[in-house]
């Protein structure tokens, strides 16, 4: 597979680097020389100087034998001119868009297949607060990701000392709330695809399959508190935050929102009903005692500058706030705030590398999540009836060493596997995949050769 990839920033970086990992063809072009440089010593891929906006750039990069073009700059009039110029030399060309100004989002009729020829338009701002909604909806939780329209989910759980998961062989989970099935581990630097003789450590991330109607029981059986929501706390007013506020307008929850900005929380107090719009500084510890930090289920710290971010969790945290939400951009910080006890990190770079990569996995490819650490996925896909994976018990598939079936969802029903299911035509699949093995189980996903 052929990958152009307009902008060099961390989105584009971290792209290429999965991609040059899995030996696809990848070009990379950038205005910077020195990040151009530094591509080209660090992965395995074509950087060129130029601009993505330049036709001739476009054809020298080799656009017409191209299978996909990823515009993702920082700058939503370069990507879409990019697109644009993409469909006029390459029809075939799969165009991708980063955009984030919320005017063209309102605009995708214009935008698409039909005008613009734009076929895939990536928000990470509206990513991100499905994320935080996510996260919001399992407060006892680290991570929470949504699969097959929300009925399935994929919890993250820290493993503490004392928790009565440490120590436990995963084959002896089974009549934990029913079938309770972990997909996968992240142990320090390091993501493991277990088998049955594994065994949770303290310290752990384990990632647990979940139907949305079992998730009460598995937490209750575990010892992690489900309550409602009530009180939330939003430190920033900008696209992300405003989104927020918006989503959480509407119901039963009681929600403030901090800015600093007069003019910001004006307007925002405008636009919103019922959320409360403070203008403040939300590292003032006063602020925070002042609003009852204390009693509040969330805050989400999500203002533009990373390291107010974390100080206004860490703060929060000391003052008795009972879970935080930090945003945090730059991908390299991640593991580090991690490390301090901040479990539940959200970036819009990290939203948009996920949004993208759906679109580049091969096979009916439905969603696709990242898992912490980086160095697996959590794959939603479709089961093709031309592909060698239908109408076999899992147990004689040759999946690839490091996947493993989470669930397999038919119709209204969810089945947490064994090694004597079946995968019929058009079964939706959670599979967990070590990012090594990504490229054999895309080709065990794909029609079989002999389908021709």
């Amino acid at each position: 597979m052929k990958i152009i990839i307009v902008g060099a920033g961390e989105v584009g970086f971290h792209i290429a680097q999965r991609l040059s990992g899995e030996n696809q063809d990848v070009v990379l072009i950038d205005k910077d020389p020195d990040k151009v440089n530094f591509i080209n010593e660090e992965l395995d891929v074509q950087a060129i100087v130029g601009s993505g906006t330049s036709p001739g750039m476009l054809r020298n990069s080799g656009i017409a034998e191209a299978d996909m073009l990823i515009a993702a700059t920082d700058s939503d009039e370069v990507n879409l001119i990019a697109c644009v110029l993409a469909r006029q030399l390459s029809s075939y060309t799969i165009k991708v868009a980063r955009l984030r100004n919320p005017e063209y989002l309102e605009m995708k009729d214009l935008l698409g297949q039909e005008a613009l020829g734009i076929d895939h338009i990536i928000n990470p701002e509206s990513v991100m607060v499905d994320t935080i909604q996510s996260l919001m909806s399992v407060p006892g939780a680290s991570d929470v990701i949504d699969f097959v329209e929300g009925r399935v989910k994929l919890i993250g759980l820290a493993i503490h000392e004392g928790s009565p998961l440490a120590g436990r062989k995963l084959m002896t989970l089974g009549n934990d709330a029913g079938r309770l099935l972990v997909g996968a581990i992240v142990r320090g630097d390091q993501v493991v695809i277990p088998s049955g003789a594994d065994t949770i450590q303290a310290d752990d991330l384990i990632y647990v399959v979940s139907r949305s109607d079992d998730l009460h029981n598995i937490l209750h059986s575990l010892g992690i508190r489900d309550e409602p929501l009530r009180r939330v706390i939003i430190v920033g007013g900008g696209q992300t935050g405003r989104g927020l506020a918006r989503a959480l307008d509407g119901r039963k929850i009681s929600t403030k929102l901090i800015d600093r900005d007069p003019q910001r929380c004006a307007d925002l107090a405008q636009s919103l009903g019922k959320v409360l719009v403070i203008n403040g500084d939300g590292t003032d510890r006063d602020l925070l005692v002042e609003e009852s930090i204390e009693n509040v289920d969330f805050l989400v710290a999500i203002t533009g500058d990373e390291e107010s971010n974390v100080l206004i969790s860490l703060l929060a945290r000391g003052l008795g706030a009972r879970k935080t939400i930090t945003r945090v951009n730059k991908l390299s910080y991640i593991p580090l705030v991690s490390s301090i006890g901040l479990q539940s990190i959200v970036s819009s770079r990290l939203s948009a590398i996920r949004a993208i990569l759906q679109h580049i996995r091969r096979g009916k490819i439905i969603s696709v999540a990242p898992l912490k650490g980086e160095h697996a996925e959590a794959i939603e896909a479709e089961a093709l009836s031309t592909s060698d994976i239908v109408n076999v018990p899992l147990s004689k598939i040759k999946f690839p060493k490091g996947t493993l079936v989470g669930a397999i969802v038919r119709g209204d029903e969810i089945i947490i596997p064994r090694g004597d299911s079946i995968i019929y035509d058009k079964d939706r699949l959670i599979i967990f995949v070590l990012r090594k093995a990504i490229p054999k189980l895309e080709k065990l996903l794909t029609v079989k050769l002999d389908y021709f």
